[in-house]
């Protein structure tokens, strides 16, 4: 009788700590991503997947955390069940959490877009402060690059990117460690010196370009400026001079912020611009092509644009909606 109530307490014990393992919570804090979390409390990326179906009531937009909020950690190794979807694929290029993407619409069937963020490599490119971290061009910029890929895919469209991160995915860090593994389509070392790097960046646009020849086609190269502390910039736009159609698309880029800054700060007003400027790159590409400059990396606010992952999202998405409106007025 005895061993029967021993067995019983001992399974009641081990279904207790069971139970507890698998719903221990955490407080989010400030700057925290579902990644960091996890490997904070000594979890694997594998985990996202399973921390998202615990959570998926609790989290903000993107499947972002919110600070001071308590989510439930998964028990290590689990696996949510996932549903097959003929239009769902996997890209590994956008890490774990973000890398099962479904055709939403077929609004970009047809568009081709090389993707490019600026620098990478041996070059970070401009540096600002942040609460005494290093904010580096190459890692906020690249992030966009693949927040807005993502967008342009889940939208039916073909998106090659030309500056690659082998391990950095989307990230909803607020502080991009930064590295210097980026390399060229397809797997070229990056180069340290200028000339040689946008040489490189330019045939691999070109050659991909011309395995893809007829439809449409744009180049997007998004970097973050360095300017005085005291200048704040918009977001703005160049394109090549000898170019209309590249005039005009940067110019529906810039008319789709305007519309966002009046419905989101309607008292702020918009500043950013459009013009030309001789960019090797951007000369240089055979498809259309626009660089955009996202802000200026030491001024306090532009650094509130890209170090919030949700407003780097945010920056996608209105690219996204001008790149539609872009690609249907052309047809």
């Amino acid at each position: 009788m005895l061993k029967i109530i021993a067995i019983h307490i001992l399974l009641f014990f081990s279904i207790t700590s069971l139970a507890q393992s698998e719903t221990r919570e955490v407080v989010a804090k400030t700057g925290d991503g579902i990644y960091s979390l996890l490997k904070k409390n000594g979890l694997q990326p594998s985990d996202i997947h399973s921390f998202i179906e615990l959570n998926k009531s609790k989290l903000g937009p993107n499947n972002s955390l919110i600070a001071g909020r308590k989510y439930k950690l998964p028990s290590p190794g689990s696996q949510p069940v996932i549903k097959s979807d003929p239009d769902q694929k996997e890209y590994k290029i956008f890490g774990p959490k973000y890398s099962s993407v479904q055709v939403k619409s077929q609004k970009l069937k047809g568009a081709t877009y090389y993707l490019k963020s600026g620098h990478g490599g041996p070059d970070p490119g401009a540096i600002g402060k942040y609460q005494g971290h290093s904010m580096c061009e190459d890692e906020y910029a690249y992030d966009v690059i693949l927040r807005l890929g993502r967008n342009l895919i889940e939208q039916g469209a073909t998106v090659h990117f030309i500056v690659i991160d082998p391990n950095d995915g989307i990230r909803d860090d607020m502080f991009l460690q930064p590295d210097k593994d980026e390399v060229c389509y397809p797997k070229q070392k990056i180069p340290l010196n200028q000339v040689q790097r946008l040489k490189q960046r330019t045939e691999a646009i070109n050659t991909l370009y011309n395995q893809n020849k007829g439809g449409f086609h744009r180049m997007l190269s998004i970097h973050i400026d360095a300017r005085s502390k005291g200048e704040n910039i918009d977001v703005f736009f160049y394109h090549d001079e000898r170019s209309k159609t590249g005039a005009r698309t940067a110019n529906i880029l810039k008319k789709t912020f305007e519309a966002k800054y009046r419905q989101h700060q309607p008292n702020r007003g918009y500043r950013g611009t459009v013009s030309d400027r001789n960019l090797y790159v951007v000369r240089n590409s055979i498809p259309v092509s626009v660089y955009i400059e996202l802000g200026n990396i030491h001024h306090a606010r532009d650094q509130q644009r890209v170090i919030s992952p949700s407003n780097r999202q945010a920056l996608a998405n209105w690219l996204t909606e001008g790149l539609i409106e872009d690609f249907e007025s052309n047809k």
